[in-house]
């Protein structure tokens, strides 16, 4: 038996409903009662208000209430204007507008969802959400965009958005001021407000990044990459942590610096942007050998002392370490590359290793001498003791010197 995922059977159940709504208005209208229910019309629709469904030929189930309320539609289905002039222009399908002027100029755009006075005034795209007072009020043919917050400064949320699409704005000016950014989120008041033209952008928190027209950056925090404007592939997290105009590619994490930890490995991160740290268990390893001489490569490195760049390092702080395209030409495997496989940086801590293993062949030698010179030392004090034992051999058997005498 074939099982329908919840979607599909959403999808399934919605269609059933419509058809047995549809043909129950087709009943109603062969059988309706006379008088008609006030504010009652055959096709399962409701109205009630001056002009409101004025235009109506074929729809079927909308719902008008207030002045001028879905005053254009015609053959349009399962509307709901609540509020004066309300869906005034529309012709399309299953819109909910409440509040008087919500999707006022709406002519063709299906499925939004307006709940707010004049939210969603100027829209005529679909799939739209709006919750509040003007909440996305100058949006035009822009689609799919979700908007909760209005009222009170700095304004209501995508208060400006024209064209913009996949845009998510929850909170008081939350993208207020973007007009044809796409794919953006942003969640809490005044985040993402000065954002125009930027795209794929995240904030989530007070006033969270301050961006313009800049793309692909991440704020969570309260003023959060609050002074970014036009940078791109940024990425804030922590309160106040606010950047630097116009910069990209940064990465600031708060409380890091100045946190000590006594234990732990070093955290590393590749071309692609992913941490992690190296292991030396022998779990994770294979082809396990001796370094031998490979570690000699050390030898024809050439330490240097240096200053970044300015706009690197601004205070210019002397810096010691190696040239990576020098190490590149010793030795390939201890240059760490970028995206596009230009030397980048060098894997410092294969040097270290490298180190370690000329040390220990170094001392190894001197551990060498060290025994050659010892059991020379013991030769030269046995053959001392030799030589000291023969002379006193020879001492003893030495003839006792004869006394001459010469009186006669």
């Amino acid at each position: 038996m074939k099982t329908l995922t919840p979607l599909k059977r959403t999808r399934k159940l919605s269609g059933l409903l419509i058809t047995l709504l549809a043909c129950f208005a087709l009943s109603q209208r062969a059988l309706a009662v006379t008088p008609a229910p006030d504010g009652g019309y055959p096709g399962g629709n409701t109205a009630e208000g001056q002009l409101a469904l004025g235009s109506l030929t074929t729809g079927i189930y909308n719902n008008a209430v207030g002045i001028y309320s879905l005053l254009s539609l015609t053959t349009g289905s399962f509307n709901t204007a609540d509020g004066a002039g309300a869906l005034l222009s529309n012709t399309a399908d299953e819109n909910t507008a409440t509040g008087a002027g919500a999707l006022l100029s709406n002519t063709t755009g299906a499925r939004n969802t307006a709940n707010g006075a004049f939210a969603l005034f100027s829209n005529t795209g679909g799939f739209n959400t709006a919750i509040g007072d003007r909440v996305l009020f100058n949006n035009s043919t822009g689609d799919h965009n979700v908007a909760v917050g209005g009222g009170g400064l700095p304004g209501p949320a995508l208060f400006s958005n024209t064209i913009g699409r996949f845009n998510t704005a929850v909170g008081e000016g939350a993208l207020f001021s973007n007009t044809e950014g796409n794919d953006n989120t942003a969640v809490g008041a005044g985040a993402l407000a000065d954002n125009t033209g930027g795209s794929e952008n995240v904030a989530v928190g007070l006033n969270a990044l301050g961006n313009s027209t800049g793309d692909n950056n991440v704020a969570l925090g309260n003023l959060a990459g609050f002074s970014q404007t036009t940078g791109s592939n940024n990425v804030y997290i922590g309160n106040q942590i606010e950047g630097t105009a116009g910069e990209s590619n940064a990465c600031y994490i708060a409380s890091i610096f100045n946190q000590t930890a006594a234990g732990g490995s070093a955290v590393f991160v590749d071309a692609n942007s992913k941490l992690g740290t190296i292991t030396s268990s022998k779990r994770f390893k294979e082809e396990i050998k001796p370094m031998d001489k490979a570690s000699e490569a050390l030898f024809a490195l050439k330490p240097v002392a240096f200053r970044y760049k300015k706009e690197i390092d601004p205070d210019g702080i002397s810096q010691f370490g190696l040239v990576a395209e020098d190490v590149e030409k010793v030795n390939r495997d201890l240059v760490v590359r970028d995206r596009e496989g230009k030397p980048y940086s060098v894997r410092y801590d294969q040097v270290n290793a490298m180190l370690l293993n000329e040390f220990l062949k170094e001392h190894r030698k001197n551990e060498q001498q060290e025994a050659t010179m010892a059991r020379q030392q013991k030769q030269i004090e046995s053959l001392t003791a030799g030589l000291q034992k023969v002379s006193a051999q020879l001492e003893v058997i030495k003839p006792a010197p004869q006394v001459v005498n010469n009186s006669q």
